[in-house]
Parts: structure tokens; C-alpha cells; sequence
């Protein structure tokens, strides 16, 4: 059997993905789609508005044959490091092809770029470092380094872009036997914040939802019935969407009772940046707004929301060096299979070189210690009897759907 990979958040799985799947089935003429997802925490530093559990539902529904966890180390970094801990997790499950979204929908404008960059390494590592010391953010220094070494930044400059041409960078820094595609995204634009028909971005469906605190009709109208049912489901079972003034007063009580030392030694937390959050936390009366105290040229909106999902999970640095010298991922959480997908599971188990496990085995690597963490710190804000019943859904069997 032949695998295509995706790499997703589906916060939450809409129209636009269900086009996606659809379009990388029909380009590959694959037998089994497996998309590798970001679990309780995004890339960009957000919670996911409903668990990974109902998100891989609601895929499976929508045409994934197979759903497994990025783990939190790569799921909450940069692209680079989101990027390498994706490709290698399709890797291991033997996918011949990644097909991802992108603006252009030609895989050509990757290619080149990765030759052009490769060709020209030692001079963007330099204009980089330049561009770092004289205080920009790192996508705006990149952004200029990739000028100055006259590669058209253009194609990278929308999130998918620069997603892609990491994933793109992946498979050939590892060289690695994965074909990369791409098909263009249909219609709605990543960062549109308002929905106009049935193909709308994750971000528009997700604002829209919290504006009005339920699923609209322009909502139904943009997602599949199955999604609609998870959100439906999750918001009766647990009383919340997730955001991130929800956690708030936990990590204003994190941040106030940690000394400048401690939060210090907190991921993404450089630069003496842990005495700026602690005069800010003084100030602050809401997430948002200590956002925009904390904000600077130099530490994007992103970048510090990634640093306080690691606050808030308590994520250090020290528990971050396991990855620079990883070549291989440790293991493969799965989350969900159709039939189809438990099919190319038993038929390549046995040849897979990593393992597969199916539910929370805590002490088998320290990155799953860091999965419990990060699944204790996402339920966190809901009433106690109702996070011990979510958190066992941890310890279960994978979810198994009968879509076809």
C-alpha cells in the first residue's frame, strides 16, 4: 500500500482541509492518508479551541485514514523544528509523498529556493547573524537574509509558504525517500478573519465561533457535518471552547510565584526577557493585554505565546536539548484509523523501525512526560472532576471510525 502524509493542526477540521485530503488522495493515487497533528498546543503558541481526540474524529470522518500526535517538543517551535519532527514522523511510517497546502500551488518556487539557499548557506548564515544582533525578530531578520542573498522571499512570506518550504528543507537536509507536493489552497486566505462562503480559514471559523459563542449558520456552512458535531459535542461535555484568556489566571499565579531565576530556565524564555514578563505580570489584566505590554520588534506575538505555553507546562530548556542530537523520532503515537488505515498499519508494522504506541505510556521517553505535562496544563482550566474524565481519554485504545 502507498501512504501520503499531511502535516496539520485542524483547529478546527474544515471545508479547505476536506478539499486537501481529497486533492492529495486524488494527485498521489495514494491507498492511505496519514496526517501527523499537533496535539493540545499549536505551532503558533495556541491552544487548540477542542482536544486532539475530537479533532482526529472529526478528520477521520473527513477522509484521514490515519492520525498520529506530533509530539509537544516539535508541535510548539518554529517552523524549522516543526517541520523536522513532522517529515520524520511520516518518514518512519514509510509515506512515499507530503503533499501540503501553499499560495502558488507549484512545488518548483520550494525546490529552488532550497538550491538557491543551500548554494548560498554560509552568506545567509552570516547576513542572519547581523541582522539578529541589530535586534529584529527572527522572521524579519530571516526575511532580510534571504533578500540579501537575493532568493525571492515572496513565495515565504505567507505562513503556509514558510511551512512548506521547511517541510521541503527537511526532506532533503535528511535526504530522505519522500516526494513533496503541493496543491494551492482554495479560496480563503490564512490569516482571513471573516468567513465568506463554504471554503473559510481556521482562523475566521474560530473567531467567528468565540464572537458569537455558538456555530452560526456561515460556521455550518464552512465546515463538515462531522466537525460540527465534535464542537458540538465538546462545548456540551466540558462547558469551554479553548482560548487563551481562559488560562490566564493560571499563568499570571505561574509567572507571580516564580522567581526571575526559575523563569529563566523556562524554554524560550532568553535574553533577560524573564524581568520584562515579571514587571509586565504587575500590569496585566487580561492575556491580551499582557501581550501587547510584552510585545516588542523584537519578540513576535508568536514567539511569546509559544513561551508561555512552555510557562505554563513547565517546559525547560535543559528538557529541550534531547532534540538536537535526535536523528530518528523515539515513537509514533497513534491517535485514529479507519479500516483502511488499520489495514496499511498491519501490513508495514513489522517493517516500521520505530515504535507504535496507542495510549500515555509515561516512563518510556521523556517526551511523553512532557505530553502528559502539556495534556494536565490544557484541561486545566476546567472543573476538576471533568479534567480527571478527559485526561483518561489518554490512557485508551485509538479511536477507530468505519468511514470510508
Amino acid at each position: 500500500m502507498k501512504a501520503c502524509g499531511l502535516i496539520v493542526e485542524y483547529n478546527p477540521f474544515h471545508n479547505g482541509h476536506v478539499y486537501h485530503v481529497q486533492s492529495a488522495k486524488k494527485i498521489t493515487k495514494a491507498d492511505c492518508i496519514i496526517a501527523v497533528m499537533s496535539g493540545p498546543f499549536l505551532q503558533r503558541g495556541e491552544p487548540a479551541i477542542i482536544d486532539k481526540f475530537h479533532r482526529t474524529y472529526a478528520a477521520l470522518q473527513g477522509g484521514v485514514d490515519i492520525v498520529v500526535e506530533l509530539p509537544y517538543a516539535f508541535a510548539v517551535q518554529s517552523s524549522e523544528w516543526f517541520a523536522k519532527g513532522a517529515v520524520l514522523t511520516l518518514h518512519a511510517l514509510q509515506v512515499s509523498s507530503i503533499c501540503f497546502g501553499s499560495e502558488s500551488g507549484e512545488i518548483t518556487s520550494f525546490t529552488n529556493s532550497y538550491k538557491q539557499l543551500t548554494a548560498n548557506l554560509e552568506a545567509y548564515n552570516h547576513a542572519l547573524k547581523l541582522n539578529l544582533n541589530a535586534g529584529l525578530a527572527f522572521p524579519e531578520a530571516s526575511k532580510n537574509a534571504y533578500e540579501q542573498i537575493g532568493l525571492a522571499y515572496r513565495n515565504l512570506t505567507q505562513p503556509n509558504n514558510i511551512l512548506g518550504f521547511s517541510y521541503v528543507k527537511t526532506i532533503y537536509d535528511y535526504h530522505l525517500p519522500i516526494k513533496p507536493l503541493t496543491i494551492q489552497r482554495s479560496q480563503s486566505d490564512y490569516h482571513d478573519r471573516t468567513i465568506t462562503g463554504s471554503i473559510a480559514s481556521a482562523t475566521s471559523i474560530r473567531e467567528t465561533m468565540l464572537k458569537e459563542g455558538a456555530i452560526s449558520p456561515s460556521i455550518r456552512n464552512a465546515i463538515p457535518e462531522p466537525t460540527y458535531e465534535q464542537l458540538t459535542a465538546y462545548k456540551q461535555t466540558t462547558s469551554t471552547w479553548h482560548t487563551w484568556e481562559a488560562y490566564f489566571p493560571l499563568l499570571h499565579y505561574r509567572v507571580s510565584t516564580m522567581t526571575a531565576q526559575e523563569l529563566a530556565s523556562i524554554q524560550g524564555v532568553d535574553e533577560g526577557l524573564e524581568h520584562r514578563i515579571k514587571k509586565t505580570a504587575k500590569q496585566a489584566d487580561s492575556f491580551y493585554d499582557w501581550m501587547e505590554k510584552l510585545k516588542t520588534k523584537r519578540y513576535t506575538w508568536t514567539r511569546l505565546q509559544r513561551m508561555f505555553v512552555h510557562i505554563l507546562t513547565n517546559t525547560k530548556k535543559q528538557d529541550m536539548e534531547m532534540l538536537h542530537n535526535l536523528a530518528a523520532i523515539p515513537y509514533i503515537r497513534i491517535l485514529g484509523f479507519t479500516k483502511q488505515g488499520q489495514k496499511y498499519l498491519r501490513e508495514c508494522k513489522k517493517e516500521l523501525p520505530t515504535p507504535l504506541i496507542h495510549s500515555m505510556t509515561r516512563h518510556m521517553h521523556p517526551m511523553l512526560e512532557m505530553e502528559e505535562r502539556a495534556s494536565h496544563a490544557y484541561y486545566s482550566i476546567l472543573p476538576a472532576a471533568k479534567k480527571q474524565n478527559m485526561l483518561k481519554q489518554e490512557f485508551q485504545p485509538p479511536i477507530f471510525s468505519n468511514h470510508k
